[in-house]
Parts: C-alpha cells; structure tokens; sequence
C-alpha cells in the first residue's frame, strides 16, 4: 500500500482515482492499449494533418488530436515537430488508433505531480523513485507525500473532508474567479461556480453563506423554463436579471446576466465546462463549473438552445461568462430564439439593393429572387455552413457555376482562419447532364454526412445552376431535404412548380422569357450581389456563355473589361472543351485561368485551347452531315442522325454539343434535329418541343418501349434497345407534328 500524493489517502500505488488528472504520466510502455484512459501524458508533436496533430506519446505510440477538441483553431497553435506537448487519452479503439483530448495545461509545473507509467513494473511510480530514492514509495504520511509533489504546486491537506473539495488552482487556468472568491456576497442564495472552486480555507464562509443544496431543479424566472444550477447541486440565484445581448456584455463586466442563444460548442476542459453560445449579435465562451474534469450540464450539447444565467468576467483580455444557471429551451420558447437568430442573421446576409450588370429586362424582372439566392448564399457562409454548387459539365454551367465561387471564395477566407478553408467550405461539382437524379443525390447525401459524423461540419447549402429546373430532379432533391440540407437554383428554364415548392430560393426566367437568356447570365447577376467586391470581374461572363444572338448590354459589358467578340468566343470554346474532359472534376485553377486570364490574347491558354475546339468540332460535324438522313413528314423537313454509327461516342464533341451546332447550322433547312443512339434520343428544335408530351403520345404506339422524358430541360428521351426503330419513327412523327 502506499499514499496518495495529492490528498494522502491509502492506496495501491502513488495517486487515488480522484487525482489521478491532477497529475501528469510519462509513458514507458510500446502497445496502445497499455495506455490508461482519462489520463494525461507528456507527449511530442509528431506532424499536422488537415484535420488534427499528430502526437507521441512516449517512443512507440502516436495518438490523433482532433481539431474539434482544440479550445481554438488548429492554424493558431504555434507548435512545432518535436514540441513538449500534454494531452488527455480519451479513447483507444480496438484497431490501436488513439483518441487524445486538450490539456489546458501544457507546463509540467501546472500538474501537481509526475509520476512514471511503466507497464513492465505493473504500476505507476515517482520519477524520483527511478532516481534512487527509493524511500519514496514507503512514506505514508502526509508531509513526505506533499514533498513528492512538482515545485509550484499547491497541495491539499491530508484530511479526508478536504479531499473531495477542488482546489481553487484546478481551475485557475480555466475560470478567472476574481479576488473576492473566498467570500461569498450576503445576496447570493446558490452556490456557483465561484463558491464550488474556492479552497478549503474559504469553506466554512462558503457553508454559511449558501442555502443547502437542493436536489430539485428551480423554474426559470420567466417562460416556464426549468434552471439548474452548474453543477446540479444547488439552485439558481433568485435575483432577477435581465436578457442582454452578447455585443453588449464589454460594458457589463462584473455584472449578472440572462442570455439566450444556441450552444455552438460544448468542451470538457480539466477544470469547467466551456459552452460557446451565440445569440443574434456575437458569441461568447460561458464556463460551467461543477467538479474538476467533470462535465457540467452533460444534457446541454452543440446545436441546443439555451438561456443562461451569470456573471461576465474578463479572462485574459478576452470576456467569459461565469454559469450560475443553464436551461434548454423547448417549444415556443425555443421557437422565439430560433425565429430571432434567424432574422438577424438574414438581415445581415441580406444584399443591401439589386443592381443588375447591365440594363436587361429578364433580369429586372427577377430582382427579388436574386436577393433571395444571394441571400441564401451569404447566409450559409455566416453559419460556417459548406456551400456546394452543382451544375452541368457545359460552357454554360462552368460559367455559371464559377460566377458563384468567384464571389463565394473571398467571403469564405474572411470568415475562416484556415488557409485551406475555400476547399472545405465552397465545393464546386459538375453534373454530367441537367438532371440531378438519385445517383448524384446518393453521392451528396454521403458525403455530407460523413463529413458531419467525422468533423462536426454542418449540412450544406447546395446550389444548382444551369441544373434541375424540371421535375425529373424531385427524387434528388428530396433525398437532400430529408436530411435538411438548403437548397436554391438557378436556371434559365421555366421551373417546374413542384421544384419551386422544394428548392428554397429559385432564380429562373419565364418561359417566354427562355431563349433570351442563359444560365451563367443569372448566375453572375446573383453572383454580384453575393459579392459586390468582384462585379468589375463578373463583366464579360453573360457573354461567354451566348453561342449566339449576344444581347448588345452584355456585349458592350465584355468589351469594357478587355473582351472583344473573339476573345470572347475563344474563351467560351475553351472552357466547353476543358467542360467534356474530366467532367465531374470542377478544375478550379484550369477554369479560372481561362475565364480571369490577364492579358489571354491569340496565342494565349484561351486561344490555343479554342483552336483544339474548332478543330475537333469541325471534323466531328464534317462525318456527322454527311450522314444527316433528312425525313419530309407532311411538308415538314426532320433531320436525324445515327449517333451511335456516325460520332466517336466517347470522344469530344458530347452528343449534346454536336447536336446544338448541327442545329445552329441547318436550322433554316430543317425544322428539327433528332439525335438518336441505341437506347437514347436528343431533340432540337427552334419551336418549342415538350418532350413529355412526346413521349406520351409515342407511348400510345410502342406501349412497351418504355419510353420515358429523361430531361426535359435537355429534350432527352430514353426507351428499351429493342424498341429502338419503332420508338425512332413514331417520334419523327410526333415531332413533325408538333413542329409543323
């Protein structure tokens, strides 16, 4: 048997299970699972990962210091490889992967005690026994325990009654207690957080001061709600206090005050419990104090909203509140804080006017959803909330969708310290066609929440641009709104109501307003106003994405900023063929270069690229019009053809792209252009085709093709192989009908 070294108290060994993190080990083992859990270790800084630090914990052992169980951001520790650090082991799981916590005291002169943990010698020993002295172990008493405490350490009597009170110095580093925490003062009916951390010198003040401890939990003084104390073990103050906002609690130090917000973070540090809490105008850190490393209000977490009672303090140079009393708030009551977080935090995303890029009438008609996209934006981006935009692997989608992250980026790093922040918080991912249906929903739906379970982000906001107008998308985007991730469009379709209804903010022309815009035209109108800081960048985008009929505003606007007619185009073909290859990549540093390029004349990254575009094209459309079989319905003239016989199928142009020129090129010859390959069919047209009602009236002759709209937004088709000539001919019909 030996003694305690904190409290004295016999034991087998040199430290009770009450101590036990008051003191720091050195480990001697080489195995992880000879690491004992809930203890701290001297360990050294082994490397940085993007989510955490590397660390050895003594020569054979390296454990993960998450970020999320950092007290501050993971770019502002100044560690280096190779500093003495100190850490918590917290988890070792059965693989031997090492779950380590945050030590708020990283000196060894702020643990009370060193002790050695070696394996081989079955329990923890003094270092000074290691050293020869070999007395130390047998000492029994309290002085000689008290000797083999760290200098500067401030030990407990050996009494027993004084070894369940926390010493004031536990919780030094962690609660700023103020001079005056001996003495309680003649109003407070509670013990708080204060009154739990003083020493046993100030105890008896303490007892005859505070009412008894009350196992039954006291009402809020308002709403209904029910308030403990930090600890649990005494009641709220009686005393009324007034609701305050966080930004103006500089003004109250000293005071006591009632907040109301949401829990942003909840931490376990070796003396309080430190809840982040945010109300509608700031964030504070509020310390709960129950027992040294025990968890204060283990029913309060992240994302529960709060009201909470207690005292501001400054802790070095930075304010705290000091919890007297913490109630979670539910039904109204957390309704009414919801609803007030929210609307001030949409007031602060809110653009502050619309101003389009250039004087155009689809655009103006639009205002209040653009303001309302913009806003979405902005707000996820104030919430830490990741954007991710989606949109089609075209010219007019990458425009678009850059548009978007050229404005989103820099608001991104001034939210963030991170340097890598704009890669895990803006996320840009190409669609191969405009419909975002299961397959590309199941992907997102994976990978948000394993970036939810295994960082702690929150759902993201997703944007579709040029993508997911129609109803075809219904089943992807429900996926996403069971889970509650956001989602807006941008399109320049005539939007389905039913995806109106599920998106929650939409920019998109009416149908008759269609032809006379594009999707990047909308998109860099709601881009400028996410951002107003890049509209001088944002000139020359609408243009781009025209392949045709330019309206003369966006023309002039391109010209301002360096862009004449060919350079336009040049970076319009560049980017559509840069779009086919790789499409599901976003190629951000490639896109941007070729749309931002300073100085991109002839013979610059845009012009070659484009000469690899008009050269592949022409070739592809040369084949392709020397096997066009044009049909004559009835007086009308339909062009079609055979995509699986006469293109390279996985070669650049895209069927799509080959089809919009070959209409472009024949359109005063023919009256549509259909596209068909073994189980797929493309129609393009200038009169306007609904290829729903083509495929149901077709339906009527081949019942069982299965002939389904795959896209209406694209005037896709698609039917079983087998069916292939009897579905071609019926919808040459259809369409001969329709178009006449």
């Amino acid at each position: 048997m030996g003694s305690c070294i904190i409290c004295g108290k016999s034991v087998d060994g040199r430290i009770c299970d009450l101590h036990e993190e008051d003191v720091v080990f050195e480990f001697r083992g080489n195995q992880p699972d000879q690491l004992s859990v809930d203890r701290y270790y001297r360990g050294t800084v082994d490397g940085y990962a993007e989510f955490g630090v590397f660390v050895d914990i003594g020569d054979s052992v390296t454990g993960l210091l998450h970020r999320s169980e950092l007290d501050r951001r993971l770019e502002s520790l100044d560690w280096d490889s190779g500093d003495t650090v100190f850490v918590q082991v917290q988890q070792v799981r059965d693989n031997g992967n090492i779950d380590l916590g945050w030590s708020i005291r990283q000196s060894e002169d702020e643990f009370r005690g060193t002790l050695v943990d070696d394996p081989d010698e079955g329990a923890a020993f003094l270092k000074e026994d290691e050293e020869g002295n070999e007395d130390a172990a047998a000492e029994d008493d309290t002085a000689a325990d008290e000797s083999d405490v760290t200098e500067g350490s401030d030990a407990d009597s050996a009494d027993a009654s004084d070894a369940d009170t926390p010493d004031a110095d536990d919780t030094s580093d962690s609660v700023d207690h103020g001079d005056d925490h001996d003495q309680v003062q003649p109003d407070e009916t509670a013990t708080t957080a204060d009154d739990q951390s003083v020493g046993s010198a100030g105890a008896a003040t303490a007892e005859a001061a505070a009412t008894p401890a009350s196992a039954e939990p006291a009402s809020s003084s308002d709403g209904g709600a029910t308030a403990t104390s930090a600890g649990g073990n005494g009641s709220a103050s009686t005393e009324e206090v007034s609701h305050v906002t966080i930004e103006s609690l500089e003004d109250r130090v000293g005071e006591r005050v009632r907040l109301e917000g949401v829990v942003e973070s909840a931490r376990q540090t070796s003396g309080p419990t430190v809840f982040e809490v945010r109300d509608e105008t700031d964030s504070v850190e509020c310390a709960a104090f129950k027992e040294a490393g025990v968890r204060a209000y283990p029913e309060i977490g992240a994302d529960d909203v709060v009201r909470l009672d207690g005292e501001v303090r400054e802790r070095r140079g930075e304010l705290q509140v000091e919890t007297e009393a913490l109630v979670k708030l539910e039904d109204e009551d957390r309704e009414t804080v919801e609803d007030r977080l929210a609307d001030a935090l949409t007031a602060e995303a809110e653009p502050e006017a619309v101003d389009p890029l250039v004087d155009d009438d689809v655009v103006a008609g639009l205002t209040e959803d653009i303001r309302a996209v913009a806003t979405s934006i902005r707000r996820a981006v104030l919430e830490e909330r990741p954007v991710v935009v989606r949109h089609t692997a075209t010219a007019d989608g990458y425009v678009g969708g850059v548009a978007l992250e050229r404005a989103t980026l820099p608001l991104v790093r001034d939210q963030h310290e991170q340097h890598d922040a704009v890669y895990h918080y803006f996320d840009r991912r190409p669609l191969e066609e405009g419909v975002y249906d299961m397959d590309d929903a199941t992907k997102d739906a994976t990978r948000m929440l394993e970036a939810r379970e295994r960082h702690d982000e929150k759902l993201p906001l997703f944007v579709f641009v040029a993508a997911g107008g129609t109803r075809e998308s219904l089943d992807g985007f429900e996926l996403l709104d069971l889970y509650g991730a956001g989602r807006a469009l941008v399109d320049d379709v005539d939007v389905d109501p039913e995806v109106a209804e599920t998106v929650g903010a939409s920019v998109a022309p009416e149908a008759g307003d269609a032809r006379d815009t594009t999707a990047s035209t909308l998109a860099a109108n709601v881009a400028a106003h996410v951002n107003d800081d890049v509209r001088d960048d944002l000139q020359h985008l609408p243009a781009v994405s025209f392949w045709e009929d330019t309206p003369e505003g966006y023309v002039d606007a391109a010209t301002d900023a360096g862009y004449d007619e060919a350079a336009v185009r040049e970076v319009r073909e560049a980017v559509a063929l840069e779009a086919y290859y790789q499409s599901y990549q976003d190629k951000r540093e490639l896109i941007t270069d070729l749309l931002f390029g300073e100085g991109d004349g002839p013979g610059g990254l845009a012009g070659h690229v484009s000469e690899q575009f008009r050269e592949k094209l022409d070739t592809e459309i040369e084949t392709a019009e020397a096997n066009l079989d044009t049909q004559t319905i009835e007086g009308t003239d339909i062009a079609v053809l055979d995509t699986d016989a006469f293109t390279h199928r996985y070669e650049f142009p895209s069927t799509t792209l080959l089809l919009d020129e070959l209409h472009r090129r024949h359109r005063d010859d023919v009256s549509a252009v259909i596209g068909v390959s073994e189980d797929e069919l493309h129609i393009r047209s200038d009169s306007p085709v609904d290829v729903r009602d083509v495929a149901d009236r077709a339906r009527e002759w081949v019942p069982n093709a299965g002939l389904t709209a795959k896209s209406a937004r694209d005037g896709k088709l698609e039917y079983i192989a087998g069916e292939r000539s009897a579905v071609l001919d019926t919808v040459i019909d259809v369409v001969a009908d329709e178009v006449a």
